[in-house]
């Protein structure tokens, strides 16, 4: 068992204070879905309550480090080198229907390069975290990619274009591409964790067009500490400002990058 380093220690403490309210609010949004009240500024507040405890311990963790988050977007610190990249809830709109698949999510880039990630579901209690070299962990026990070769074996992730995003066409045709080729495609509406998944070696591969950097940040980095190879969904190097993805291990992700060309 490898000891998670102070950093680690850090951005998990932080991780597990946000989400101490958020398990609270879960419980509030699901008897508001039974009452049809409507949960929807709940989520809200909920968003930016889980951002301001991440932001505030973080801050007083790492003083100066600058802070890269959904709800309040880019603020720069005085150290220029250091920025934490959070999503304070990952997969809000399964939180919205009570569905317990959701996470908080956090990296820490250091001179542009991600080193460091967290992604915990508190629901299922699961803690995934890597640092640069030193691989990927679930809890406490170290996780690597699945290792399948061949496509027809393997179960893939996805993310599906919602109401009011453009790409509904594109994503038709990749998944004509490649539905028909694997075992099955699962949409389970969480970027984070579906990363996660894949360095844990659940899911073969995932793929999606237009997550932001910080649904994905933390991600990358498990999947590629866990062995697993990630670029962007045309195959570049960037994926994290191309605002597109793919993950897999080795073996696949030329055979999954293949169907996407070919889709386009």
């Amino acid at each position: 068992m490898t000891t998670p380093s102070a950093l680690i220690k850090v951005m998990s403490d932080a991780v597990r204070k946000a989400a101490r309210g958020l398990t609270r609010d879960f419980g509030e949004v699901a008897e508001l879905q039974v009452s049809k009240k409507g949960p929807a500024d709940y989520v809200s507040a909920a968003d930016i309550k889980s951002e301001q405890v991440m932001f505030e311990a973080l801050a007083a963790a790492r003083p100066g480090y600058g802070f890269l988050g959904e709800e309040r977007g880019l603020i720069p610190g005085t150290d220029k080198t250091h920025t934490w990249i959070v999503d304070p809830l990952d997969g809000t709109t399964n939180f919205l229907h009570a569905i317990p698949h959701f996470a908080i999510t956090v990296a820490l880039e250091r001179e542009g390069q991600v080193v460091a990630g967290v992604t915990y579901n508190p629901i299922t209690n699961e803690h995934f975290w890597t640092e640069k070299g030193r691989g990927a962990f679930l809890n406490d026990k170290r996780i690597r990619v699945a290792a399948r070769r061949e496509l027809g074996e393997t179960v893939l992730a996805t993310g599906i274009p919602f109401m009011g995003v453009p790409g509904h066409a594109t994503f038709l045709k990749e998944l004509h591409q490649i539905a028909n080729r694997v075992s099955g495609v699962r949409r389970f509406g969480s970027a984070a964790l579906d990363l996660a998944y894949v360095a844990a070696g659940r899911f073969d591969g995932y793929w999606e067009r237009g997550p932001s950097k910080w649904d994905v940040a933390a991600g990358t980095l498990l999947v590629t500490e866990a062995g697993g190879m990630v670029s962007d969904a045309d195959g570049g190097a960037d994926p994290l400002n191309n605002h597109s993805i793919l993950a897999s291990n080795a073996e696949l992700h030329p055979l999954i990058l293949q169907k996407l060309r070919a889709a386009a």
